[in-house]
């Protein structure tokens, strides 16, 4: 279960693309980096973070956590950018955060060098999976805090999604944007960590994943009729591209090839 916290205090915003991140601090005192769900990208944004966040942390990758954070938008009252007042404004309620780590370094694609390579393979089988296209050696989307390694900003993945009247097709998809992966020279152990990786994500698993996401970021949707049968196709989706895991495996070990 996530935890659910409410923000107490706006701290700055990270300014970084178009999503204008935000540093909280939150009823519990800690402090979180803060996803709005009025940003350009929309809720499927949050879903996205939050559905292969869980996913990511069920398969024991280090991923911070992840928690819900209510916004009162008169935190920003003070804040003399009139782009981000109004974001505060259209993000009122529920939004997702992830931990933050203060002082921690953005990862050097020579970094890779030093990771394990079953870590490395692990990485590069979820982002194949959760069609994660922002991990590579421009934008890594990965830290380093105190030596450990943190895989951050999965808003990009789970593109299906916004062409869901043929989700279904797209689940067996061999991902080919992977031959652009950071960690794909070093992921050796591709087919090691398929079967293992795979016995993580029971349905049950998948289900309570999709079961988290809250009613509100589901509305408003043109497609499906109510919130129940969109998770249904979400659930749908990631049991079979799991099923077909092969056909993404494959394509990273063709990728590989060619790096040689």
């Amino acid at each position: 279960m996530l935890r659910t916290l409410t923000a107490t205090r706006y701290v700055t915003p990270l300014r970084e693309g178009g999503s204008l991140p935000a540093i909280v601090e939150a009823d519990d005192d800690g402090l979180y980096v803060l996803k709005f769900r009025g940003a350009g990208q929309g809720p499927k944004a949050l879903i996205a973070e939050l559905v292969a966040g869980e996913i990511g942390r069920a398969l024991q990758l280090p991923i911070p956590e992840i928690v819900f954070v209510e916004l009162d938008p008169v935190l920003g009252r003070s804040e003399p950018d009139f782009e981000i007042q109004a974001l505060l404004k259209q993000s009122a309620g529920l939004n997702l955060a992830l931990d933050y780590l203060p002082g921690a370094l953005a990862f050097d694609p020579r970094d890779a060098l030093m990771l394990d390579p079953v870590l490395a393979s692990s990485i590069v089988w979820f982002d194949a999976y959760v069609t994660n296209v922002d991990r590579t050696p421009r934008n890594t989307n990965m830290l380093l805090w105190h030596r450990r390694l943190a895989l951050i900003d999965h808003g990009s993945a789970l593109y299906f999604h916004h062409m869901p009247v043929e989700y279904m097709e797209r689940s067996r998809t061999p991902f080919t944007s992977i031959k652009d992966h950071v960690l794909l020279p070093y992921a050796t152990a591709l087919q090691e960590v398929d079967k293992q990786l795979k016995a993580y994500l029971t349905p049950e698993r998948i289900q309570n994943i999709i079961a988290s996401i809250p009613d509100s970021w589901l509305e408003d949707d043109t497609v499906y009729s109510d919130s129940k049968v969109r998770r249904e196709a979400y659930i749908a989706y990631l049991q079979d591209r799991l099923s077909a895991s092969h056909v993404f495996v494959e394509e990273a070990l063709h990728a590989r090839t060619q790096l040689i």
